[in-house]
C-alpha cells in the first residue's frame, strides 16, 4: 500500500474539519502555524470556501484588557447562537518558538462549547507583533464556517497598526487613566481603528477618557488605507468586560460596521487583505530561499567580507538577492 502523501493527509484533514471535527482542525492549524506541506495543499483547497466570516482585529496597548473583553464577546456571540473562534497571537518564547502568554488558560469556559475554538499563534519574533500564518488560520476558520473570527494582538511594537491589514472590523481597546490617548496617537491607533472600546468603565475618569478620545478623533484628520475610500470616524463606546456591560452595544456596533462593508467599502478592504495576505507569502517564500543559500561557501565570504567592512550590507544583499534568482550554487559564479 502506498504511503500516505502530503496531499493526501491535507485532504483528509480538510474534509473532516468541514464536517465538523474539531481535532482535525486543531491538527490543520498546526500545520498552517508550522508552514508544512500539508498546510500549503489545505489552504489551496479551503481558500475558495472561505471569505464568508468577519474577521475583527482586537488591538490595543496590554494592560487595557483585550483577553477579557475577547472573553465577554464570545459570552455574547454564543448567546445569540452564532459560532465564533479566536486567534490569540502571543509573543513567543525567545527559545522555543511556542507562543507564552497562553489566552486558552483565561478562556477555559468555552472548552466543551463545539461552537467556540480558541487557538493562541506565537508571533515567533515577526516585527509587527503578528504571525505570519494568522491570516492562514483566519481563512481556515473562515471556511470551517465560524460566522466571525477575533485576531486579538500581542499588544506590543507595530500589530496595532498591522491587524488593520488582516481584520475586516479594528477594535482599539483603551483603559481609562493611563495615558494611553498620548499612547493611541503615538501609535497611529486612532488613524486604523474602525471602532475605540474603553475598557474598565468602573474605573474613575473612563467616561473623561471616552470624550477625550471623542474629541481628538472629530480634531484629527482620517488617513485614507491604501486602496481604501476615505473612512468616518470611529464609535467610541464604554464596556466593562469583567460583568459585560457595553458588550452587548460592541457587537450592536461590529454588526453595523459588517453592513457597511457592502459594494465598494467591501471590496476594498477585501483588497487591501489579499495585498497583505499575498506580500505574506512571498515574504516567507523568500525568507525560506534566503536560508537555503545561508551555509553557501560564497554567501559566508560576503558575511566575512562586510564584517571587516570590505564590502557593504546593501551590496552583500543584492548579491544574495541575485544568488536566488540564479537558484542558489548555480548563480553563485557571478558574485
Amino acid at each position: 500500500m502506498p504511503a500516505e502523501t502530503p496531499a493526501d493527509r491535507a485532504n483528509d484533514l480538510c474534509d473532516r474539519a468541514l464536517a465538523g471535527d474539531r481535532h482535525a482542525l486543531a491538527r490543520l492549524l498546526t500545520a498552517v502555524e508550522n508552514r508544512t506541506p500539508v498546510a500549503e495543499t489545505a489552504l489551496r483547497r479551503l481558500y475558495p470556501a472561505a471569505g464568508h466570516a468577519q474577521l475583527v482585529g482586537i488591538t490595543g496597548p496590554p494592560g487595557a484588557g483585550k483577553s477579557t473583553l475577547v472573553a465577554a464577546l464570545i459570552a455574547e456571540l454564543r448567546r445569540a447562537g452564532r459560532p465564533v473562534a479566536v486567534v490569540a497571537v502571543d509573543p513567543s518564547s525567545p527559545i522555543t518558538g511556542g507562543a507564552v502568554l497562553g489566552d486558552r488558560v483565561r478562556m477555559q469556559s468555552y472548552a466543551a462549547d463545539d461552537g467556540v475554538f480558541i487557538r493562541s499563534m506565537a508571533s515567533r519574533g515577526h516585527a509587527g507583533g503578528l504571525s505570519s500564518a494568522t491570516s492562514a488560520a483566519a481563512a481556515v476558520f473562515d471556511a470551517a464556517g465560524f460566522d466571525i473570527v477575533l485576531i486579538e494582538t500581542v499588544g506590543t511594537g507595530q500589530s496595532e497598526v498591522e491587524v488593520a491589514a488582516t481584520a475586516d472590523t479594528t477594535v482599539v481597546v483603551e483603559a481609562p487613566e493611563m495615558g494611553d490617548e498620548i499612547q493611541a496617537i503615538k501609535a497611529g491607533l486612532l488613524e486604523v481603528a474602525d471602532l475605540i472600546v474603553v475598557n474598565k468603565g468602573d474605573r474613575p475618569g473612563a467616561h473623561r477618557t471616552a470624550g477625550q478620545l471623542h474629541a481628538m478623533l472629530a480634531d484629527t484628520p482620517r488617513e485614507i488605507r491604501p486602496g481604501r475610500p476615505m473612512p468616518k470616524h470611529p464609535e467610541v463606546l464604554v464596556t466593562i468586560a469583567a460583568t459585560g456591560s457595553g458588550v452587548p452595544e460592541l457587537l450592536a456596533a461590529l454588526d453595523r460596521h459588517r453592513a457597511t462593508l457592502t459594494g465598494t467599502d467591501g471590496e476594498s478592504s477585501r483588497l487591501a487583505r489579499a495585498e497583505a495576505q499575498v506580500w505574506a507569502v512571498l515574504s516567507d517564500r523568500l525568507h525560506d530561499r534566503a536560508r537555503s543559500i545561508e551555509a553557501a561557501p560564497l554567501a559566508e565570504s560576503l558575511l566575512r567580507a562586510v564584517a571587516s567592512h570590505e564590502l557593504d550590507p546593501y551590496a552583500a544583499a543584492d548579491r544574495l538577492l541575485g544568488l536566488m534568482a540564479g537558484g542558489g550554487e548555480a548563480g553563485a559564479g557571478r558574485l
